[in-house]
């Protein structure tokens, strides 16, 4: 009866342990994101949420089809500029069937240091100069909770 006991606390501390790491990491994480400032105001993408770290960054924001000319085949261009406006680096995310008055959301994700502005365009096509610059890192996506329990448990079945 004693080893079911101790394997009953066992069990709890883990339990608790993960709740708590769980806690830690998303405070960790949202503490550190810092919002950034638009340089210019489209009426097609509004942004709701722009953030940034000292070394990467997520976007995210509603394309709106408000106006006469099809969005289909453009490109949304997002410029990240650092705190004295120089160029970090640009992306291109292509706006796929855009129907007329269509709402479409977006998030993008990017690597890039000390990134505090970014500016938002839309344009028919990529400019080749801008391809010729160092793009910055565009990260797929952010780590869900499944995600990161995942990793946490594999994680701790590699260090036990």
């Amino acid at each position: 009866m004693d080893k079911m006991k101790k394997f009953l606390l066992y069990a709890i501390l883990l339990v608790v342990f993960f709740v708590f790491s769980d806690f830690l990491i998303n405070v960790g994480l949202n503490s550190s994101y810092k919002n950034m400032e638009r340089k210019n105001n489209i009426e097609q993408v509004q942004i709701k949420q722009a953030q940034a770290t000292l070394i990467n960054g997520r976007i995210k924001g509603t394309i709106y089809n408000s106006s006469p000319e099809d969005l289909n085949g453009k490109y949304i261009k997002i410029d990240i500029y650092s705190e004295r406006d120089v160029l970090l680096g640009s992306k291109y995310y292509n706006i796929p069937n855009m129907l007329d008055s269509r709402i479409q959301d977006f998030e993008l994700y990017f690597k890039a240091q000390y990134a505090k502005y970014y500016s938002v365009s839309i344009v028919d096509e990529k400019q080749e100069e801008d391809l010729n610059l160092e793009d910055i890192e565009f990260i797929p996506k952010d780590l869900n909770k499944p995600e990161i329990w995942l990793a946490t448990i594999v994680t701790m079945l590699i260090l036990w």
